[in-house]
């Protein structure tokens, strides 16, 4: 196998994120969704860190859901005919974006919900 320099290795992993929010309906949601949060986030004028915890939990879901494109993609390739062995694997994988992405819908309560009734509250309630 032959040396890759660092722009090449970097655009290699600039071309599996395309790859995975070209071809995933689901990365395209939650890239859609994390666009929304972004946006929410602005509007509520959010700190710093709860910037950060954003930031790290949108890039957490991003990258689970890469990582479950590498599981199937993988299974598929070295198993194309149907095997239990290869559902659990693909599950599995799937599970683990579902759990990142229910940690994430609770990060964002945490840190959007107080602010965001604080602002609607007024128009909400008599």
């Amino acid at each position: 196998m032959r040396k890759i320099s660092r722009l090449e290795s970097f655009r290699c992993a600039l071309d599996g994120i395309g790859y995975t929010l070209k071809t995933q309906r689901n990365a395209q949601i939650h890239l859609g969704i994390s666009a929304a949060v972004v946006g929410l986030a602005l509007w509520l004028k959010v700190g710093r860190l709860e910037w950060a915890v954003l930031i790290l939990t949108m890039g957490l879901v991003i990258s689970a859901e890469m990582l479950n494109t590498v599981a199937e993609a993988a299974m598929d390739f070295a198993a194309p005919e149907y095997h239990p062995q290869v559902k659990i694997i693909k599950d599995v994988a799937a599970g683990a974006v579902l759990v990142t992405a229910l940690a994430a819908v609770g990060v964002g309560l945490l840190i959007l919900g107080p602010p965001l009734w604080q602002k609607l509250a007024p128009f909400l309630l008599p």
